[in-house]
Formats: structure tokens, sequence, C-alpha cells
């Protein structure tokens, strides 16, 4: 990046700032010379940002380097604890919050669980406690914490209030973005848990090398959420990817059967060890979950699906006939693959979401 000299000097200072801070990000540690190089600063410039970094406390110099020989070269990094990121996943049975530094590396989690007929205040009142004991557990302050995003089943409308629950007892119309803000005082954002788990195959795991993706939430529900170009798809009003909403597809249904005479994790173990009773019901519910999987394969004709949430831990028991089924239902049926990340990656696309935010209006990039 060549320096620029002309203009608004504020804006200059701006896109200097950028430029040196996302450098540093990516060397990690690394020298005054190594950053004019890549930024294309001249090293006074470099100083100067570096300088202003420090004062914010995003930047500090590290100990020289040992075995150098002669008059050592200063050496600074990013300093990634400088702020936290919390991603909350608030479930039909379960609470998961994940604490997470500047740089997305997770430092903390915190699980409990919730009743499935629990009403908001007292679901609200766990997803609070469980988020601020994540925290503590890390030792971070409090005030550390820059972002927090919840995720939940349902539609979520822009502003991160829930519009429409069929899940959850009481929680239509629970301004569940403002709340998660007051647990630590600081932006609160929600979002699905669906296109929370997207944004983190996408980030970080199964879909990374995929820009077109339809994500397959598979638990005491089924969801879905899609990615179109690299980007989330939410629909006008949140509602992208509800599917599982048309009872015809059988969603709602084959979940119900898997679990009528079992844990759903103890069938796929059943299955697994060849029991022909539980591999029918398992057929039978990659059948169900194959509807509607097909339906937004045809639609969206993505690179990739990839099957997460609780059921996703049945592997290959559940892939190959989803697969076979696919095959079947759909003109050209796409990869399919695990989530990286299971029942986590709702919390953990909810410390995407909210770095995102941070890199943006607090950070500058």
């Amino acid at each position: 990046m060549a320096e620029i000299r002309p203009g608004d000097p504020s804006l200059l200072r701006r896109v200097n700032t950028q430029a040196t801070l996302r450098a540093l990000r990516r060397e990690g540690v690394t020298t005054l010379t190594r950053l004019g190089r890549i930024t294309g600063l001249s090293r006074q410039t470099v100083e100067a940002v570096l300088e202003e970094l420090g004062e914010r406390g995003w930047v500090q110099e590290s100990p020289p380097d040992g075995g150098a020989m002669g008059r050592p070269a200063r050496r600074f990094r990013f300093r990634a604890d400088a702020g936290h990121v919390l991603g909350v996943d608030v479930g039909a049975n379960k609470i998961l919050a994940t604490l997470a530094d500047l740089n997305g590396e997770v430092v903390a989690t915190e699980r409990a669980t919730v009743s499935g007929d629990a009403l908001a205040p007292e679901r609200l009142e766990r997803a609070e406690r469980t988020a601020l004991a994540c925290v503590d557990r890390a030792g971070v302050p409090r005030t550390r914490v820059w972002a927090v995003t919840a995720g939940t089943s349902g539609i979520v409308d822009r502003s991160g209030r829930v519009s429409l629950s069929t899940v959850l007892p009481g929680w239509t119309g629970v301004d569940l973005a403002s709340i998660a803000g007051r647990w630590l005082g600081c932006p609160g954002f929600a979002e699905n848990d669906a296109n929370l788990a997207m944004l983190a195959e996408h980030w970080r795991g199964s879909a990374q090398h995929a820009a077109d993706v339809v994500y397959l939430l598979v638990g005491h529900r089924t969801g879905a959420g899609i990615l179109i170009a690299g980007r989330l798809h939410r629909g006008r009003g949140g509602g992208a990817g509800e599917i599982g909403a048309l009872r015809q597809v059988g969603w709602e249904d084959g979940s119900a059967e898997l679990t009528k005479d079992a844990d759903a994790d103890q069938v796929f173990v059943a299955a697994r060890a060849g029991d022909p009773e539980a591999l029918k019901a398992v057929d039978r519910f990659a059948w169900n979950l194959a509807i509607g999987a097909s339906a937004l394969v045809l639609a969206v004709d993505p690179d990739l699906v990839v099957v997460g949430g609780g059921c996703s831990r049945a592997g290959d028991v559940l892939l190959v006939p989803l697969r076979r089924y696919l095959d079947e239902l759909c003109l050209r049926a796409p990869e399919v693959a695990l989530s990286t990340f299971g029942d986590e990656s709702v919390a953990l696309g909810g410390v995407r979401l909210a770095l995102d935010h941070v890199e943006r209006e607090v950070l500058g990039l």
C-alpha cells in the first residue's frame, strides 16, 4: 500500500492505522521493518501509528529476539486480550457460552441445562448466569467484553427481536439482542441458531472452502442456514431456511419419530452396532431430512451441505443414507459433510458475529 500524502489528515491517519493493524494481527509478533514493508508506510509513520495503538492498549512491544546479532530490532504484537467477545447459544435444553479474544481464539466455555418448557424469564436468567460464569471462569474483567451475540431457534428480525418462535414457550417478541447487551453492558446482537452455525462453519469449519452452502442444524428440531456467494442469506424478515415450517416437508414429524422410543444418541449407537430396527429408524429419519434438504438444494444449488447440531454425532450412520437420498432427489447432488463443531457451532457463530461488530466499529477494520 502506497503512503498517501494529500487529503484529509484524519482520513490519512485512519487509513494508515487500519493498514498497520491488519498487518500486525496477521503477522503476530513482527518488527517495524517488516510492518513498513507490508504496509508500504515509512518507518516514521509506522512508529507513530504503533504509539497511538499502544496508548489505546491494542499493541504491545515484545521483548527483543535474544538470538539476534547486533542491536535487536524492536518487535510488536497485537494485544488480542485487550478485549473479548461472547457467543451464547440459548437452546431448548441447553445454554452454551463461548468467550473469545480479538483474534477469535476461544478462551473459555460454560455449559448449562435448561428445561424445555421453561418460560422466557427463566430461560433468560439461566442464559445470563451462564454468560457471566463463562467470563468469570476466564478471569476476564466483565468490562473487557466488547460485544455479545445470542443465538436462538425461531425467526429473528434485523433488530435482534424474536419475531416468531414455535419451539420455546413465551419466546415470540423477546428483544433478545437488547437483553443480551445488558448482561455485560456492551453492544448486544441476536440471530437465528442455524444462521450462526453456518457462520461458524464458513469461518473455521467444514465450509471454509465453499461460497454457496446449505447448513442443516439437526437436533431436537431441524433448521437450516443458507450462505450465498460467501454471505449469510437471511431473507426479507430473517425467515430464510425455515422450510421446516412447511408440515409436508416432514422435519418436525421425523425428529419426533426418531426419538419416540429412545434418545437419538441411543438410536444412532444401536444403528452403528447393526440393530435392524435402529437402522430402519435412522433410514426413515434420513429420508425425512432429505426431503427438505433437497428442496433447499434445488433452490440454491450449493457447493456443499453441512450437517450439524447434536445429531451430527451420528456420523456416517446418518450421512450415508442422507447422501443416497439426496442423489435420488436432486438434479445435481452437492458434497455432504459433517459439521466441524457439532453442537458448539451456534455459540462459535455468535463469537464471529460479535467479532464482526468489534472489527468494524471499534478496531475500524
